[in-house]
């Protein structure tokens, strides 16, 4: 080997090279370790991933099924049968053309009882799910009588039972009738009994609740039409008529909640003769001047209209076409031809003109008033029973 002037071997540079390629060739690993680190780490984490966004779609999937599943559940359950219903016989439950549900809820009857009695009746497919509907509604379901259009939903048949939409049916009591006739009226329409009615209407505990004084709530049980369910229990019927009576007298008269149960008792029982004499409401007024006149001297009513109460209400018989002189000698405290001053009580139910009459009676010094026009209803007005008879006199030449 050759040697170089300083005496050292040739080839010493070339040991130089060797240490910095060494050295470079130590960096050269560990840069490749670091980006095999980094090559190795990227398939982890892209695993982790693929597991996280499979559980996520999982879960989504499983969920999305459960509610499928109660969402399915609940649109059968709430759905109505699809065989035929079978109604048990009764009147509490029956279908009428197919396709209309008469349904009683009694008083007291629990939503469970209902529930069992829809399903028995193949109205609704479980009764359990209806107590499941119960559980979550914060109101409870009302008695009455409901008509219902089927097939229907559960949720929809529950719902209105809780908002008590029941079948209503209409009733309209004339003015001038009598609480026999209301009681006629609501038992031909289904709502009470004739005899329950009577008895409600005679009940102490309401006439006190109105300061009634006469032994019936005749005459205070305002005559309009009125909607009532089907098997109304017949004392709710008489608060329902009685309470109209004393909102319209209020509207009539402010002041009439102050009378005493005496001077109501009067001016009702006055109403109740005008409303059955009067044809033409002007004349109204005038007649109840004329009745308080009679009892301001003590001179008797004569009334026709409490004669004809007397055959009708007390005797039982046909109203008459015409009244004779043997029917003015009935011996009867409602006769106003034989008793003097006002009869027991009112014999009808006066609507607005006549309370309006009896509570703003016409003044003027009349005592006699004789039909002169059957036709148009109109009377004569007389001050003297001269006068009065002159009257009759001349509708009877009218007549010929």
């Amino acid at each position: 080997m050759k040697m170089n002037k300083s005496g050292g071997p040739k080839g010493s540079d070339h040991g130089k090279h060797d240490k910095h390629n060494d050295g470079m060739s130590q960096n050269d690993g560990t840069r490749k370790k670091n980006k095999a680190g980094r090559a190795g780490a990227g398939p982890v984490k892209s695993g982790f991933f693929r597991k996280f966004v499979f559980l996520l779609i999982f879960l989504t999937g499983t969920v999305i099924f459960l509610f499928a599943v109660l969402l399915g559940g609940l649109v059968y359950f709430n759905g109505a049968p699809s065989a035929a219903p079978r109604p048990p016989s009764g009147d509490s439950l029956r279908i009428e053309d197919g396709n209309v549900l008469y349904l009683e809820v009694r008083k007291g009857e629990s939503a469970w009882s209902v529930g069992k009695r829809l399903e028995e009746a193949g109205i609704i497919r479980s009764r359990y799910f209806w107590q499941l509907i119960s559980r979550f509604e914060k109101e409870f379901i009302k008695s009455g009588v409901y008509r219902l259009d089927i097939p229907a939903g559960q949720l929809e048949i529950y719902r209105i039972l809780v908002e008590g939409a029941q079948m209503l049916t209409r009733v309209t009591f004339p003015e001038g009738a009598t609480l026999k006739k209301y009681a006629r009226i609501l038992e031909d329409a289904g709502i009470c009994g004739e005899a329950e009615f009577l008895a409600a209407a005679s009940d102490p505990a309401v006439r006190a609740e109105y300061r009634v004084s006469g032994e019936t709530m005749e005459g205070y049980l305002y005559p309009d039409t009125y909607f009532f369910p089907l098997n109304y229990p017949a004392l709710m019927a008489v608060r329902t008529m009685a309470g109209t009576f004393f909102d319209r007298l209020e509207e009539i008269d402010p002041a009439a909640p102050e009378l005493s149960a005496a001077e109501l008792e009067r001016r009702v029982i006055i109403a109740s003769i005008v409303e059955r004499e009067y044809r033409v409401g002007e004349e109204a007024a005038l007649m109840a001047g004329v009745f308080y006149n009679r009892l301001e001297i003590g001179m008797a009513l004569q009334s026709c209209a409490t004669v004809e109460y007397v055959i009708t209400e007390i005797q039982g018989k046909p109203h008459p076409e015409v009244l004779y002189t043997r029917d003015t000698e009935i011996r009867n405290p409602y006769n106003t031809y034989l008793t003097p001053g006002l009869p027991p009580g009112p014999i009808s139910a006066p609507g607005r003109v006549a309370l309006d009459a009896a509570f703003h009676p016409a003044e003027s010094d009349y005592l006699y008033f004789r039909l002169v026009d059957p036709q148009a209803g109109r009377h004569y007005f007389a001050r003297t029973l001269d006068g009065h008879i002159r009257a009759g006199v001349l509708y009877v030449k009218g007549r010929g």
